[in-house]
């Protein structure tokens, strides 16, 4: 199919199930994110997973956090370190002993259900970073705490993980090598984004072409994304940092006024139904029972864990359950694993495709649970 083709059915179907999704009284990204598996190889089959409709759909993810680091005030973040750091052990350890011990029962071998078990710990809070959005909810207490939790939590899984791959699965990267890049990283940004990105910002804004104001932007956003990915941090992480750290110059207004538009009018709409491409219904008529039994323990596990977090830090009940609804999504960081997992071996290759879709229900189950959380807690 045409490229073009492929993009004026994405952007059609995307705004007419996220009309309809409002009228239901949902948010408009979970119809987005439904418009995937409709259109896509699950059901209809009219758009197919693509290499550059999975470009685009990366650019977007990251147009998303950029934003969402431009909306947040780092003050806030600060504040509510402890709240996110005590959300994010919650939020990863009782969802790896729920995963662990599931996978053992379906009959995994010990190194497999540990790999299972981080992979289903990770969470991806881009779903809900759109959602809290469009709530009007992205400066509460809440939402700055699971934005605050999913950047710890990245860290907390991915040491995990490089542990985990060094010491069994036959990484050839030393650990404390892995470990390093990573503190290396968060030394990096906090510097870059103390001191160089607001001269950065000075300096490249005044140019005489056109648009310099955004283009500055996103060369910030570009570049610690690609340094977050070559430093072995999510790019996601890297763009949310650049936007936090434009936040605090005096050009934040400006690059958020104009880059909205472009990344909701194209690139925010492939992201979401890229997701939704990734699910097939082919072969999983004997994992039925296992991809909602372990479906099951990836959203109660996540909001016991992140929530009971929320709740030894001060937060409310209905607090501490909007915020274990936060971290409920797994979304792409872990597909990204799930990848990994089958490259190294370290997920069966007879798992992945229902891993893939108990990803994708949690995904999908996100943005229902956080309306009706934050409408409690609010």
């Amino acid at each position: 199919m045409l490229f073009s083709l492929q993009v004026f059915i994405i952007l059609l179907v995307t705004k007419l199930a996220g009309e309809y999704s409002v009228r239901l009284g949902q948010p408009a990204v979970l119809g987005k994110l439904l418009s995937g598996i409709l259109i896509g190889p699950a059901v209809l089959g009219v758009i197919e997973r693509t290499e550059v409709l999975h470009e685009l759909s990366q650019v977007g993810v990251l147009l998303l956090m950029f934003l969402a680091g431009l909306e947040t005030n780092l003050d806030d973040l600060r504040r509510n370190r402890n709240a996110s750091v005590a959300v994010a052990v919650g939020g990863m350890l009782v969802p790896f002993a729920g995963s662990y011990l599931a996978a053992r029962f379906f009959g995994l071998e010990p190194i497999n259900a540990v790999f299972l078990g981080l992979l289903l710990s990770a969470t991806s809070v881009s779903i809900s970073v759109q959602t809290i959005k469009e709530l009007g909810k992205l400066h509460t207490r809440e939402s700055t705490t699971i934005l605050g939790a999913a950047i710890v939590d990245d860290i907390l899984v991915v040491a995990a993980l490089a542990i985990l791959m060094s010491v069994l699965g036959g990484a050839e990267t030393p650990l404390l090598l892995v470990l390093g890049k990573k503190a290396a990283f968060f030394a990096v940004i906090i510097l870059l984004g103390w001191k160089v990105v607001p001269w950065v910002m000075k300096k490249l804004a005044p140019l005489r072409v056109e648009e310099a104001v955004i283009s500055a932007g996103l060369i910030v956003c570009f570049f610690f994304a690609w340094l977050a990915e070559s430093l072995g941090v999510a790019g996601i992480i890297g763009a949310f940092a650049a936007g936090l750290s434009i936040s605090r110059t005096d050009f934040k207004e400006a690059v958020e006024h104009k880059l909205e538009p472009i990344a909701y009018a194209i690139f925010v709409p492939v992201f979401f139904v890229s997701i939704g491409l990734s699910v097939s219904f082919a072969g999983i008529c004997g994992q039925v029972w296992q991809i909602v039994i372990l479906s099951v323990i990836a959203v109660l596990t996540k909001l016991v864990g992140a929530g009971a977090g929320a709740r030894l830090t001060g937060f409310s009940r209905p607090s501490a359950f909007a915020v274990g609804s936060g971290m409920v999504s797994r979304g792409e960081v872990a597909l990204i694993l799930a990848a990994i997992g089958l490259e190294t071996k370290l997920l069966p290759a007879g798992q992945f495709t229902a891993l893939l879709i108990v990803v994708i229900v949690t995904t999908m189950v996100t943005p229902p649970m956080l309306k009706r959380a934050f409408a409690k807690a609010l």
